[in-house]
């Protein structure tokens, strides 16, 4: 994806979220765009060069102040092709932070810098390293796409001590680098859930198309090894393509009468008006990404009706969601994503390895974040709660937070345990017709 010619300073917004800013300040900097859909991970998958000098960045100093605040950082994406799905994160991360900083860690704010990835490889090492090699930040919660968050572990945070937690990141290939922690689970159960969908609807073969990208690549991988049918067409696309009449031409020329994209709003939406006006007709199916305000805003009504997307989901039936949920739509006038849930935990979970770690820093960090909400200690859901046991002398395995997006038991690579729902376009909007706990 193209740069463009502005200044690094227009193009990546640092925003500092303090306590006393509350939730609208950092909204007052954010679009609005509404949270109407689940929308997905998604990579842009570009080459992303070596960009860091392996410095750890993580000696957390606060010029021996302890009233300082606590500063971490967050790479999202704020522009660019995904930029979606970074507004919904600002949301839930800055509910996060007023609930982290009305208790406060041992007497200190939490202050969250943000970086701008644009939504591609080579922005998103850019944004690391500025926060990890200059600002110094021994956490880093990042990045929205899979193939993203691995060029920023493999080009600025591997080898060192700081810490990495991405938000959103699906892609199947993050399993592969257990220092990289993520709170969304791996794709492989959503590619798994699809075959098995797609099987009991009665079809034995499939076409599909994917975005050329670890994300698009990862999952129809995994899809296939899932399929028992017939793989009747299985190409990839580019991002950003003004047309895909040929990509639609060849599937519909492949015969089978179930489709399947796994590629992000804006390219479906241009498939979908282009499957529209060719009279081309097929049972649509999708992976996360394809799902969100972007589809159905830019889509001739009908035109997806029937078509049924597995997305990752939060623990919707859970009284700490419920209660998640609720406040945010206080806040916010709209429903939370999972993706706004994803990114209210990681910053929870952040806090509360600062909270039991010994210092501040990457290593003791690395020590505390898997601890915090590991299966071993109190099962608690908030953020208050857990805090008052640290504060009353316990340690890291005393605690087991449970998230408002699941239980954040991180396995040997750095995974949780996921959730999934099956959505279903009726009438042009997305309802939930299933429940999958992975």
């Amino acid at each position: 994806m193209p740069r463009n010619n502005m200044d690094l300073a227009d193009r990546r917004t640092l925003l500092k979220l303090t306590g006393g800013a509350g939730v609208a300040a950092l909204a007052g900097c954010l679009s609005t765009t509404d949270d109407g859909g689940d929308g997905s991970d998604g990579s842009d998958g570009s080459d992303g060069e070596d960009g860091g000098d392996g410095s750890d960045g993580s000696d957390g100093s606060d010029g021996g102040d302890s009233t300082a605040a606590y500063e971490i950082g967050m790479v999202d994406s704020q522009t660019g092709s995904l930029s979606a799905f970074g507004e919904r994160n600002q949301r839930g991360v800055n509910l996060a932070l007023s609930r982290v900083n009305e208790v406060g860690i041992d007497g200190r704010d939490l202050n969250i810098v943000v970086e701008d990835s644009e939504s591609e490889n080579q922005g998103g090492i850019a944004a690391a390293q500025k926060l990890v090699n200059q600002d110094g930040v021994p956490f880093l919660i990042g990045a929205v796409g899979s193939g993203v968050s691995l060029a920023i572990y493999e080009s600025v945070v591997e080898g060192t001590d700081v810490v990495q937690l991405s938000q959103n990141s699906t892609g199947l290939n993050l399993t592969d680098f257990p220092g990289l922690l993520r709170m969304s689970p791996s794709g492989r159960s959503q590619s798994l859930a699809l075959s098995n969908l797609i099987a009991d609807d009665g079809y034995d073969e499939v076409a599909i198309t994917y975005v050329n990208n670890d994300y698009g690549q990862s999952l129809t991988d995994a899809f296939v090894n899932a399929w028992d049918g017939e793989i009747a067409y299985n190409n990839p696309h580019d991002q950003e393509q003004q047309s895909y009449s040929g990509v639609i031409s060849e599937m519909d020329s492949s015969g089978a009468d179930a489709w399947l994209f796994i590629t992000y709003q804006a390219e479906f939406a241009t498939m979908v008006n282009e499957v529209y006006s060719s009279g081309y007709e097929a049972q649509f199916y999708g992976a996360d990404s394809v799902s969100g305000d972007n589809v159905i805003e830019n889509t001739p009504e009908g035109s997806i009706e029937g078509m049924k997307i597995v997305v990752p989901s939060a623990p919707i039936e859970e009284e700490n969601y419920q209660s998640f949920a609720s406040d945010f739509e206080e806040e916010y006038g709209r429903q939370p994503t999972s993706w706004a849930a994803y990114a209210y935990d990681c910053v929870i979970n952040a806090a509360l390895a600062i909270q039991a770690a010994d210092e501040f820093t990457g290593s003791a960090l690395n020590d505390t974040v898997r601890r915090v909400s590991g299966p071993d200690g109190e099962e608690v859901t908030s953020f208050q709660a857990a805090s008052e046991i640290l504060a009353d002398g316990g340690g890291p395995d005393d605690v087991n937070y449970q998230g408002v997006s699941g239980p954040i038991d991180f396995d040997e690579n750095g995974d949780p345990v996921g959730f999934l729902q099956v959505l279903e376009v009726q009438d042009h909007a997305y309802e939930g017709i299933d429940f999958i706990e992975g």
